[in-house]
């Protein structure tokens, strides 16, 4: 009888000391490096001077920030009508003209000015941004900036923008190099240095060399697409002439008028462009405005 009571015990006894044993061995650490792992490399993050000495586009919080435009991916038919050189008065009052256009049709546009005519005609200047169109910044005296120094680059900008300061108050956000000629390194720290976007175009109707309103008028109608950042010069009276057609041609289409600010601001990033089937390049080689919308070589 004795010896029937004393098994449960014995076995109660057991059970208690086998989890004693596994309450007091320790817990393996999963995360726990074998003691012979080399630790990891760190990553050196160059610095913003560095990353523009490259010429590599500099990075804020893991994302690459965007420095050059000629043409934004946009949902609806939204498009940048740009000009450059003015403002432009004297004789043929274009600038003027352009501005009382652009009111009669209710559209924004926006101006590259030259440093030496914001100088000089400093109401145009107060006049292009009373009636809300965007003013950037173009050079002093429309030099290849490509082929200056630094110094010299940075005081054709900086009297550029002390110029328009001194007229209207307004400081640019926009440069646009002239010729579209700048270096990745130059664009990156002209960015950084003035906190700059650099404009480039998409549309180019070669009105500089005044072929005759209506050629600069077909090129651009022609060649527009939602997106686009269209350059043209207000200092041709030629291509002021050609603008009631383009406004009324463009508008009758659907397309939107905003500043070149305004468009970035819909940027959707950046967009892989289908391959032409072989009937379009077909076309393009054939027209007399190729879809290349002229590529921007010269200004």
């Amino acid at each position: 009888m004795l010896a029937l009571m004393a098994r449960p015990i014995l076995l109660l006894v057991l059970l208690l000391s086998l989890a004693e044993a596994r309450a007091q061995t320790p817990a393996a650490s999963p995360s726990a490096a074998p003691p012979d792992s080399p630790a990891p490399a760190a990553t050196a993050t160059p610095s913003p001077a560095a990353a523009a000495a490259s010429g590599a586009a500099v990075t804020t919080s893991g994302t690459t920030s965007r420095v050059t435009f000629s043409h934004v991916n946009v949902d609806g038919p939204y498009i940048a009508m740009t000009f450059d050189d003015g403002p432009s008065a004297g004789s043929t009052n274009n600038t003027n003209r352009l501005l009382d256009l652009a009111a009669k049709k209710h559209i924004k546009l926006t101006f590259f000015l030259i440093g030496e005519n914001a100088a000089r005609y400093p109401k145009l200047v107060q006049r292009e941004l009373a009636e809300g169109h965007e003013i950037g910044n173009h050079s002093y005296t429309h030099p290849d900036l490509a082929k200056m120094s630094d110094a010299a680059v940075r005081s054709e900008i900086q009297k550029t923008q002390d110029a328009i300061i001194n007229a209207s108050g307004y400081r640019p956000t926009l440069m646009r190099p002239p010729y579209g000629a700048m270096t990745a390194r130059q664009r990156q720290w002209v960015s950084q240095e003035w906190g700059f976007k650099i404009i480039l175009w998409e549309v180019d109707p070669l009105d500089w060399k005044e072929p005759g309103s209506d050629v600069v008028a077909s090129r651009i109608i022609t060649a527009t697409r939602p997106g686009d950042i269209i350059l043209s010069h207000d200092i041709h009276s030629q291509t002021v002439d050609a603008m009631p057609k383009v406004f009324d041609a463009l508008l009758a289409q659907g397309y939107k008028f905003v500043t070149v600010s305004e468009l970035i601001a819909m940027d959707k990033g950046p967009v892989t462009k289908p391959k032409k089937s072989p009937a379009k390049s077909a076309e393009a080689a054939a027209s007399p405005f190729p879809l290349s919308k002229f590529a921007p070589q010269l200004e």
